[in-house]
């Protein structure tokens, strides 16, 4: 198994300044890449206290870049419904080349009644958006001389630049939070996907991941464990009444932060969504030590959150596991001792 860090701030102005946000975590991913981690990556979001410290995460991911040596850069994910194509794909290639080729590129559909209305994109087109949008960037990654004749944009023949250090392009994931086809599509095209255990069943995941494979086996693609990723809520302690505890109290404000985000699917639907109208609700029923209980949150001491992922690669073989060690608004200094004593006592089990 590998293993980063997903910097996905739920936090807002009158809990920490924006400033602060930044340097405290770039100052985490410095520790992740001298700790020897796999990956750093961060979410694009907007407006919200869920998520929206990071609308671009391209230009956060560039100064993580510049600040470190081996980590892989990591865009969990890029929303391309909200950027042209030719923009996305321009910063994109300029960030696998800051990074010198360390980049994974994460696209993501977007979700958020709230992001749809203020770009003015109708959620009913989310998934023909998505999927154009990221069959257009990718193209212009890994193609020269690019014609493009699409529903939603009409371009070139264009050659990007600055050309990818990675060729054809750089590894592309796929998040598939709750649509079993989306991994399916994935799997067909050699994509990855980037998997979210903590709103889904064990077997919904199972079922997902084996089609994932199955799919991807059939089309000619090899898949590896940089292929899959999974993020989880992360809180590690040595005493492990602390760690529930401290961890409780930064899930609620991560489910409040979602509860807000999502409030605006109470009166929204979409034949793109089905079933998201619950969201709001299931954010605030999420049973904390159930999620403990389930291995949807590493919660405890290090020997603790050793033998929950054990049962997880036992479940879903070697993947990549993102920590979420700063969701819920946790201070800067216990994130860097979640991510230390991981490294410490965690990381060495795997390797």
């Amino acid at each position: 198994m590998k293993f980063g860090i997903n910097l996905f701030p739920t936090v807002n102005p009158e809990e920490l300044a924006a400033d602060d946000y930044f340097a405290g975590a770039l100052d985490l991913a410095v520790l992740a890449d001298q700790l020897g981690f796999h990956h750093v990556k961060t979410v694009e979001h907007y407006f919200y206290d869920y998520g929206g410290y990071s609308p671009d995460p391209v230009t956060f991911l560039a100064a993580v870049a510049a600040r470190t040596s081996n980590v892989r850069v990591v865009t969990g994910a890029v929303l391309p419904a909200f950027t042209h194509p030719l923009k996305l794909a321009g910063k994109l290639a300029m960030l696998d080349n800051i990074s010198r080729g360390r980049l994974d590129i994460g696209f993501g559909r977007a979700f958020l009644p709230g992001e749809f209305a203020a770009f003015e994109i109708p959620m009913d087109e989310s998934q023909a958006r998505f999927d154009e949008g990221v069959a257009a960037t990718v193209a212009l990654l890994g193609e020269e001389h690019v014609k493009w004749a699409g529903d939603f944009h009409n371009f070139g023949p264009v050659t990007m630049l600055p050309r990818p250090v990675q060729t054809p392009h750089p590894r592309v994931l796929v998040a598939t939070a709750k649509t079993r086809a989306s991994a399916e599509n994935a799997a067909r095209r050699g994509f990855g996907v980037m998997l979210v255990p903590s709103i889904n069943s064990r077997s919904d995941v199972t079922a997902t991941l084996d089609l994932y494979r199955q799919t991807a086996a059939a089309a000619g693609h090899t898949v590896t464990q940089e292929d899959v990723h999974m993020s989880y809520n992360a809180y590690i302690a040595e005493d492990p009444i602390e760690a529930f505890t401290r961890g409780e109290a930064y899930s609620r404000r991560a489910g409040r932060a979602l509860k807000e985000a999502t409030a605006d699917w109470a009166t929204t639907s979409s034949s793109n969504y089905v079933g998201y109208e619950k969201l709001a609700r299931r954010a605030e029923e999420r049973d904390f030590q159930q999620q403990i209980s389930d291995n949807k949150a590493l919660v405890g001491t290090p020997s603790q959150v050793l033998h929950q992922l054990e049962e997880i690669r036992d479940w879903y073989g070697d993947i990549t596991v993102s920590l979420q060690a700063i969701s819920g608004a946790v201070p800067f200094e216990e994130a860097r001792r979640t991510v230390a004593l991981f490294a410490e006592h965690v990381l060495p089990h795997f390797r």
